[in-house]
């Protein structure tokens, strides 16, 4: 049986195709479990136990994240085009799954369904949520900003066309809506916001970050460093969906995932706000 490779880079190993994207997710979760380990040893954690749960933790986010995917619906999909959310996959089930090695994941299923594994984790073993929430913390934001480089060579997360020196082209079986136009968009010369750039720039210096506070400042309490990451990825995400022309829309055109990354900072800063403003418990919030 030939190896097939799709409309996604990879190399073929015999007849499995292994595609740049997985390769790249995988890095992104290995660094982040790196990461994780170094922040458990700092705070006098077992670090075998985050390589235990690690494995559980990203299967989670791989099934949240496609399910995520799959039940959305980005701007320009229908029933006629392949792989594009919930109007295609409703009449192409068995593509729900094997479809993701053309991609397709959408980071809060996997934020959701990750989370659901450490809450079970740190209950069976009685361990504290607010500690290993931000043992996470840093190493979530390091592995999204890694894993965002899955979209650059899927062609994917890119935002209108742009005249800046970084912009990127995008080959014809990858453009979509408008952009097909190609009286209007050549396909020679047009460029377009690196999105999945600017995410990616964003949580680098948003892991500097929650390292410098987790080790810099005094008054830090266990669970703030999650609550951070809250305000910081909600903010990154809102400037990204509002570039981001083939969003997953609600009523009157607001991107889905920019309300909820709207409820994830507002949450954080709230949360944050009054922890350090009255005496509440550390472990009572994270």
């Amino acid at each position: 049986m030939p190896c097939d490779l799709g409309l996604q880079p990879g190399i073929c190993i015999g007849p499995l195709p292994v595609h740049f994207y997985g390769i790249i997710i995988v890095t992104g979760a290995l660094v982040g479990g790196f990461v994780a380990t170094r922040e458990a040893r700092r705070l006098g954690e077992n670090t075998d136990r985050i390589w235990d749960a690690l494995f559980f933790v990203v299967i989670a986010g791989i099934v949240g994240a496609r399910l995520y995917h799959v039940l959305s619906t980005p701007a320009g999909c229908s029933e006629n085009v392949p792989l594009c959310g919930w109007p295609w996959y409703r009449n192409h089930p068995l593509d729900a799954i094997i479809g993701i090695t053309q991609g397709g994941l959408g980071i809060f299923g996997a934020i959701i369904a990750g989370l659901i594994v450490v809450l079970l984790y740190v209950r069976h073993y009685k361990l504290s949520l607010a500690r290993y929430l931000d043992i996470a913390a840093p190493a979530l934001i390091v592995a999204q900003a890694i894993g965002r480089w899955g979209n650059f060579v899927n062609q994917e997360l890119y935002g209108p066309p742009t005249t800046l020196p970084w912009g990127i082209p995008i080959d014809e079986a990858h453009r979509y809506g408008d952009f097909r136009d190609f009286t209007k968009y050549p396909l020679d010369t047009t460029r377009f916001h690196p999105l999945f750039l600017y995410e990616s720039v964003i949580n680098v210096i948003g892991f500097i970050v929650l390292v410098l506070v987790a080790r810099k400042w005094r008054r830090i309490k266990e669970g703030d460093l999650i609550l951070i990451y809250m305000i910081w990825y909600g903010l990154n995400r809102m400037f990204v969906e509002s570039l981001r022309p083939d969003a997953w829309t609600l009523v009157n055109g607001l991107p889905t995932a920019q309300v909820i990354s709207i409820g994830l900072a507002v949450v954080g800063a709230v949360l944050l706000i009054v922890r350090h403003t009255r005496k509440i418990n550390p472990s009572a919030v994270a």
